[in-house]
């Protein structure tokens, strides 16, 4: 019962099961294992290795939603390289500039601070104004003409009294 495959053709080498037996020079060079057979016992038949990685419990539910997402046609998006470097670069200098920003803060003088206090209230007060418009605008017709009034007796008013 020998296969054509056993072992190379060494003539030093033999079967551990079937010692008086040795390969013919026609044979192949390959080796096939004995546990293939099951004629030999002396032989340590060995198991097939699990995986860690593969059995767990986390690695086979990402399996099973990227076969879902491939399925589906919504394969994950590979950026190409050039545009993982620009935007990291984008990155880089927008934290430069906001560490610029922070340091020039920190180096201000008493009359720049003076100056964006000022700055500040101005355009609070712009806003303010801008926020007033919108409501005259906003408000209806009749409103405005009722307002109009209003101040058009008023000053008829102070007038015939300061006369």
């Amino acid at each position: 019962m020998t296969t054509m495959f056993r072992y190379p053709v060494f003539p030093h080498l033999q079967d551990p099961c079937d010692p008086g037996l040795s390969l013919s020079p026609g044979r192949s060079v390959m080796a096939e294992p004995d546990y293939l057979e099951g004629d030999c016992d002396e032989l340590i038949k060995p198991k097939k290795l699990i995986n860690p990685v593969k059995t767990s419990r986390n690695h086979q539910d990402l399996h099973r939603e990227l076969l879902m997402n491939q399925k589906r046609g919504l394969a994950p998006q590979n950026k190409p390289e050039l545009q993982k470097v620009l935007e990291k670069r984008k990155r880089e200098q927008i934290l430069k500039a906001q560490k610029e920003e922070q340091e020039a803060h920190k180096k201000r003088s008493d009359l720049e601070i003076e100056l964006m206090k000022r700055q500040q209230k101005l355009e609070q007060l712009e806003l303010e104004q801008q926020k007033i418009e919108e409501e005259q605008e906003n408000t209806p017709e009749f409103v405005k003409m009722k307002s109009n009034l209003r101040r058009t007796k008023q000053e008829t008013d102070e007038e015939e009294r300061t006369t």
